[in-house]
């Protein structure tokens, strides 16, 4: 019933989180399977990560690093004489490029499973849209239950990006904000 509410840009976003997993190797759908797919669309929510300066290959990396559970600190290593970059460019230029990552389950077919905290974030998304008095729920309000979603792999990777582009959880409401406000603009001049 709450996947009649969702617009094709948040659609598009649930039925990407699923290709995303498939290509991962993972045996459910996450989070930031979610992030993932909602950063390859073209709808308010990417504008607006563009906008505070996250781009899809920043949530690619860091997402990688969120779902396998990577917690090597580049600089902590580096205090210590070890550059992870030079280490990991090493291994795959031995071992094949992604040696290093979590090696995936290949093959997986059918349907695949949404966790928990994947549910919660979707339900959390009505929440969003509902606080702002949408009758239908789009990449946005995806976009912000991701942002509310404290301690999901989708928070860390997307705190993690903010932060890298000089950014936060503000700046993403504020240019958030100001897609929805162009959107609207542009459909009252239409």
């Amino acid at each position: 019933m709450m996947f009649e509410r969702f617009s094709s840009d948040a659609r598009a976003t649930v039925v990407g989180a699923q290709e995303v997993a498939r290509r991962r190797g993972a045996a459910s759908i996450d989070t930031v399977h979610l992030l993932l797919a909602l950063a390859a669309q073209d709808g308010p929510a990417t504008r607006a990560l563009t906008a505070t300066g996250v781009t899809a290959p920043d949530l690619e990396r860091l997402g990688a690093a969120a779902e396998s559970g990577d917690v090597l600190d580049a600089d902590a290593l580096a205090a210590l004489g070890i550059d992870l970059d030079t280490v990991r460019a090493r291994t795959d230029a031995a071992f094949g490029p992604g040696s290093l990552d979590r090696p995936g389950r290949s093959g997986r077919r059918g349907h695949i499973p949404f966790t928990k905290d994947a549910k919660k974030a979707l339900e959390l998304s009505l929440r969003e849209a509902l606080h702002e008095g949408s009758r239908s729920i789009d990449s946005g309000h995806v976009l912000l239950a991701l942002l509310r979603a404290d301690g999901t792999t989708a928070h860390r990777t997307l705190s993690a990006a903010l932060a890298e582009a000089g950014s936060d959880a503000a700046g993403l409401r504020s240019a958030l904000g100001a897609e929805r406000s162009s959107g609207a603009e542009g459909r009252a001049a239409s």
